[in-house]
């Protein structure tokens, strides 16, 4: 059941999204570019005041300061959604190590020990083959094959025997 902090955080978590969207849009662009022009053909009916420099200035901060919020906070939930994507991606894979599945959790330090790891690794693969043989066409067709044969391998064993 939901509480009403939830539907809340939904809410805003949804226009959060939607404005950071619309904010990297091409019309919103064109919109602040025409703002931008209107506003400077407007300088010399205002003599180039003050006030006149105010406008832009106050407007600009404003919408800068909400922004930088809104942007920050789909940006927290879409690099969220890609830890977890990644975490499930190594946990299924039995030849990935689980110690990378909580990695955002480690200090530097013990980062930098991965990763000299994983430089170590790709100098001996380096070694081995170059990478036009490590990433070749044929090697995907043989890797698509055998996915599809073990796809199909489960899907007949999950099917009720007749």
């Amino acid at each position: 059941m939901k509480t009403k902090k939830q539907n809340s955080t939904s809410a805003f978590e949804k226009f959060a999204s939607h404005v950071s969207k619309a904010a990297g849009s091409t019309p919103a662009f064109i919109g602040a570019f025409s703002i931008v022009v209107v506003w400077a053909v407007c300088g010399p009916f205002f003599d180039y005041s003050e006030t006149w420099q105010l406008i832009i200035n106050t407007g600009t901060t404003i919408i800068t300061f909400l922004m930088v919020f809104l942007i920050q906070k789909a940006q927290n939930k879409d690099s969220l959604a890609i830890q977890l994507k990644l975490n499930e991606l190594v946990a299924s894979n039995e030849y990935s190590s689980n110690s990378l599945v909580d990695i955002e959790s480690m200090t530097e330090e013990e980062m930098i020990i991965v990763q000299k790891y994983y430089h170590r690794l790709s100098e001996l693969a380096k070694k081995e083959e170059s990478v036009r043989t490590s990433h070749s066409i044929a090697e995907a067709h043989e890797q698509h094959q055998r996915k599809d044969k073990n796809r199909t391998k489960i899907r007949t064993q999950k099917s009720p025997k007749k």
